[in-house]
């Protein structure tokens, strides 16, 4: 059965150490929980021995339902070493190995001292010579081969041997041994009483069940039924019916559903360091479900996994994932199977804020930010290639995603490049820091636009849309200007800053907002203006129509089309995902943009039904998804038809016969088409306007003399096939072939058959058109009234429900094609036994032989006599021995005759069905005369005599069950018939009685007898005069007291002993 997952394995031990042996069983498909023996040799059974030299131990692992056995020998001795095995059983399954356990010598001297060679004694199997043995031998057999533990000995012995089934007095059916029900259904345990009347109890494990909704007791005249119903697994236990002392025991087995998988597990596209939770419902609560990664046990002592059940719901999940966690995770239950993909990609750092250029004036704070996708990812800023140290005055901060510097009470000698570096990342973040002194000269108004971070071309600001756009204007001038904002569209928020700065601020940019603005500064000594194009640019808009155009076995092509709106900057590709119809986890399919609108999703399981979804990006950002594709199943066509071959051409069709495609997949097979076009052109034609299921058809209605060519396509959900061509084209012309019988061996000697016996012949021929078959019977047609005859296509069937002798002779089958034909002759016999010789005479007598003659017999039973058997007998006796067998010649000449003895002889003939019904019996007699010796003469005393018992047959008691035997005598000439009778009824061939005659002596042997062979047995011996009989009264159960009981058993001890043993003999 291969229950084992490990197996113990032998052991070199070293005398004082402790060894230790584990042995590991799966109990997933056990019914029950498995027991384990422990063995040495055959019998010896070590449970029994556990102590200080012997430990057991047992464990039970319940995630994945192993059981462990360990046992364990403490100081190992000389003794330990031999062959072990252990055996486990659980219900109906078992298996078993062994193991060897070699002593180890502690001193070196000891291997190299020779060692007498053993002998090896010839290996005797004690368990068959205990079955053979008498139970009076059982110590002895156990003494000589080493069995101590003769109790084990005798219950193992026990249960090999066959018990006879015992004859209940309550019961005339019992339970069955064992019954099997599905859990949530109802069974129903009945049993056959003797007595109508008499009371039953039921026992569930020895407790007694009372009536009630679950347990039902039913009465219908002398049968008992207890129904149990709703069974759970509470329910699988030991039953039994209870009448007065005896019982009847039965097991109920409740049989778990297979548990399906009702929710199916997704796959998964994750970036290193995610979570990954693999979700799988099934349709039972507390079922066992097994995940496998590739096909290897995921065991729950791995660190990396962790499990999680609540009620029909279980995942597996995996804190953060690795490359190493790339694979196809499986679940398995007892009823279903489901899997989901595992892929992991590296992770990539996202800049969702660079850090900008900054202007500032002396005593001012400078402050540089950016914003990146990890909040875990740390990094270093550089000045002009030195890193930059923290102090009173610099300061570096680390919130969440967002890395600051600032510096405080700017110096000119703080100007310069500054570079934030990620750490762990080849990126880098760079902007410049600019000085701005202050100015002594009366100046007009200057603006200073500083937009170099947005700009794409001249005064021109990218915003991004829901972005807040600020932009400080430095204004320089003495006096200090007057600062006017004009705009296309509406009035945004202008804040006057101190020391002749603004800003300029736009909260939460919207597309309404692109557009030319306009700054106009002015002081006493003049004006200036400045002219900003604003451009709002946003992620695209989905795309649009999601569609699966075409699929494959593990693969679909979906196109779409571009979104309507870009977003204001060029589209750099797309994004897919994909998920299963009726999950809610999408996976990804690409990391990288994909620049095309057509896009072939692979890995994909065929069967299952899918939904895509894709999403458009540009500079800015990932759209939102599209709307769902229509589902949409990977379905592969099958393979091409096979072995596609022309079966049959006849002036207007060809029948074709193909096989089914190699590959047919999960959509199936809906049938074939077969398409047929004439040699040289292109264009082909179907045969068939439905789909057929058969795999042969049959192309009508060709050109006759064309050649053509033809080709089959098998097609299913997804398709049509490869087509299967011919080889070469096929001529449209009956092609003519001579008629041919094809005559099996057995049928071209003589076909012989004994009376009686059933005649069914088939011979196949072949030809074109369909040849005629007809039947003769030594030149004449058969008579139909007597002999059967059917042809077919390809074979003709001669046919004889019961040979007869008449039915022997020459059958010729004809077999025409128009003006050709071909014949085959069959010569069948129909024999039986022959008739006995004729004429057989003793021809001569001389010392102690007689030659015999006679002459064959009349009838030879249709067949060559193949000898003869010849038997004498003497006259007084008359008991017939055989000489001689398969005596070819028709004389012979019997030896070895006793001297002064009349023989008379018989001789049978004999065919190849036998020998003769009847024998022929000699004309006359042979006599050996006594040689040497006168013959007296004497008038020859007539012994005969009628039959007298010379001891009656005398009545008797006999004690129940044990066997018993009655004798009588009687004397007659000759030796009279005897007949045994019981109540004046005659005792036929009943094996329970076995009947004797030894020298007169008759007996009755009665096997065990019961209560209903108590009677009247009488004895009658039937002579040639006179008739003679005897009999005696036995008695049944005699109602004896106890101490006459004892005295009548312990008078008869030495006949009950010798019954016995005549028990034993002849069974």
């Amino acid at each position: 059965t291969g229950i084992f997952v490990e197996k113990p394995d032998n052991v070199v031990a070293i005398a004082g150490k402790d060894v230790l042996f584990v042995a590991k069983v799966d109990s997933t498909n056990l019914p029950r929980k498995p027991v384990m023996k422990w063995m040495k040799g055959k019998w010896m059974d070590l449970g029994s021995k556990a102590g200080k030299h012997l430990q057991f131990k047992e464990t039970y692992d319940r995630n994945t339902k192993i059981y462990t056995f360990e046992m364990k020998m403490v100081k190992v001795v000389p003794g330990d070493a031999g062959g072990y095995r252990c055996e486990v059983t659980a219900k109906d399954k078992c298996d078993s190995c062994t193991f060897e356990i070699s002593e180890k010598p502690t001193d070196i001297l000891s291997a190299f001292k020779r060692k007498k060679p053993v002998e090896e004694k010839e290996q005797i199997d004690v368990w068959e010579l205990l079955k053979n043995a008498h139970p009076s031998e059982y110590e002895k057999i156990a003494f000589e081969y080493g069995i101590t533990d003769l109790r084990g000995m005798l219950k193992r012995l026990k249960k090999m041997k066959a018990v006879e089934p015992k004859v209940s007095d309550a019961f005339l059916k019992r339970l069955e041994s064992a019954y099997s029900v599905d859990k949530g259904k109802k069974i129903t345990l009945s049993v056959e009483l003797v007595d109508p009347n008499a009371e039953v109890k039921w026992l569930k494990n020895g407790q007694e069940i009372k009536p009630s909704a679950k347990y039902i007791m039913e009465t219908n005249g002398n049968i008992r039924m207890l129904t149990i119903n709703k069974c759970n697994l509470a329910d699988d236990a030991a039953y039994e019916c209870v009448v007065g002392t005896e019982k009847s025991f039965t097991e109920v087995f409740v049989k778990e559903p297979p548990v399906t998988i009702t929710k199916l597990l997704d796959d998964y596209h994750v970036v290193v360091g995610e979570r990954v939770e693999f979700e799988v419902e099934v349709s039972e609560e507390g079922a066992h479900v097994m995940w496998l990664v590739d096909q290897e046990l995921v065991r729950d002592d791995k660190a990396k996994y962790r499990f999680k059940k609540d009620g029909k719901r279980h995942w597996l999940i995996i804190n953060e994932a690795t490359l190493d966690d790339i694979a196809m995770y499986h679940v398995y239950t007892n009823g279903g199977h489901t899997k989901g993909e595992l892929e992991v990609e590296e992770k990539e750092l996202e800049v969702l804020q660079s850090i900008a250029d900054l202007t500032v004036k002396s005593a001012e704070q400078a402050v540089f930010k950016c914003e990146v996708s990890d909040e875990k990812v740390t990094g270093k800023w550089f000045k002009d290639g030195v890193e930059v140290q923290p102090s009173d005055r610099v300061k570096i901060s680390h919130i969440g995603r967002i890395h600051r510097l600032m510096i405080d009470d700017v110096k000119p000698e703080d100007a310069g490049d500054y570079t934030f570096v990620p750490d762990g990342y080849a990126l880098s973040l760079s902007a410049k820091l600019n000085f701005l002194g202050e100015r002594l000269n009366h100046d007009p108004p200057k603006i200073h636009l500083d937009v170099s971070g947005n700009m794409v071309s001249q005064n021109t600001i990218i915003v991004v849309a829901g972005n807040k756009l600020r932009l400080d204007v430095e204004i320089t001038g003495e006096p200090a200007p007057t600062v006017v904002e004009v705009t296309k569209y509406r009035k945004k928020n202008l804040n006057e800053g101190m020391n002749l700065s603004c800003s300029f601020v736009i909260e939460g940019a919207e597309r309404e907002d692109e557009g030319n603005y306009n700054i106009t500064v002015t002081n006493p000594a003049g004006e200036d203006k400045a002219n900003i194009f604003i451009k709002i640019v946003d992620v695209p808009d989905p795309p649009e129509k999601v569609k699966c155009t075409s699929v494959g076995e593990d693969c679909a092509t979906v196109i779409w089309e571009p979104p309507a709106f870009d977003g204001g900057a060029p589209i750099k590709g797309y994004l897919m995902e994909r998920k299963k119809k009726g999950s809610s986890r999408w996976t990804k399919l690409n990391f990288d943009v994909y620049e095309q609108t057509t896009y072939e999703a692979k890995r994909m399981i065929e069967g299952v039904l899918y939904e895509m979804r894709v999403f458009a990006v540009n500079g800015i950002g990932i759209s939102q998804p599209s709307l769902n594709s229509k589902p949409f199943m990977p379905i592969a066509p099958t393979s091409e038809p096979t072995r596609l071959q022309v079966h049959d051409v006849t002036d207007t069709t060809c029948t074709l016969k193909w096989l089914a495609p190699e590959k047919i997949g999960a959509g199936g097979l809906d049938g074939y088409i077969v398409e047929f076009c004439k040699e040289g052109e292109t264009e082909w034609k179907p045969a068939n306007t439905d789909l057929i299921e058969k795999q042969s058809f049959v192309v009508r209605n060709l050109p006759t003399g064309e050649k053509m060519n033809f080709r089959v396509i098998a097609v299913n959900v997804a398709g049509r096939s490869p087509p299967a061509l011919l080889g070469q084209p096929v001529t449209v012309r009956e092609i003519m072939e001579y008629p041919k019988i094809r005559l099996p061996r057995e049928l071209r000697t003589k076909y012989i058959k004994m009376v009686g016996e059933k005649i069914n012949l088939v011979i196949p021929f072949q030809g074109k058109p369909r040849p005629v078959a007809k039947w003769l019977k030594d030149g004449e047609p058969v008579d139909v009234k007597k002999v059967g005859t059917c042809s077919t296509n390809v074979d003709t069937i001669l046919f004889i429900r019961s040979a007869e002798r008449e039915h022997s002779g020459k059958y010729t089958l004809v077999l025409q094609i128009e003006n050709m034909e071909d014949k085959a002759d069959i010569q069948i016999r129909v024999v039986e036994k022959p008739g006995p010789p004729i004429g057989v005479t003793v021809t001569d007598v001389w010392g102690f032989n007689a030659a015999l003659e006679w002459k064959p017999p009349k009838d030879d039973g249709n067949c060559e006599i193949t000898g003869y058997t010849i038997q004498k007998a003497d006259k007084k006796t008359k008991e017939w021995f055989t000489v001689y067998e398969h005596n070819r010649r028709t004389n012979c000449t019997v030896s070895d005759l006793v001297m002064g003895n009349e023989y008379m002889f018989r001789v049978y003939s004999e065919n190849l069905c036998g020998l003769s019904e009847e024998p022929c019996i000699s004309k006359n007699t042979a006599f050996i005369p006594k040689t040497g010796i006168k013959a007296a003469t004497y008038t020859e005393k007539d012994m005969s005599c009628s039959p007298k018992f010379t001891t009656p047959l005398v009545d008797r008691s006999v004690i129940a069950g044990y066997s018993t035997a009655i004798s009588c005598a009687v004397r007659g000439f000759p030796k009279p018939k005897i007949i045994w009778m019981k109540n004046n009824m005659i005792l036929g061939e009943d094996p329970k009685y076995l009947m004797m005659n030894n020298q007169g002596v008759l007996t009755l042997n009665i096997r065990k007898p019961g209560m209903f062979d108590g009677g009247k047995y009488s004895c009658r011996a039937l002579g040639s005069n006179a008739n003679a009989s005897s009999h005696f009264v036995g008695y049944k159960q005699p109602h004896l007291p106890t101490h006459q009981l004892q005295q009548l058993i312990h008078e008869n001890f030495r006949f009950i002993c010798v019954q016995l043993q005549f028990y034993r003999i002849y069974g």
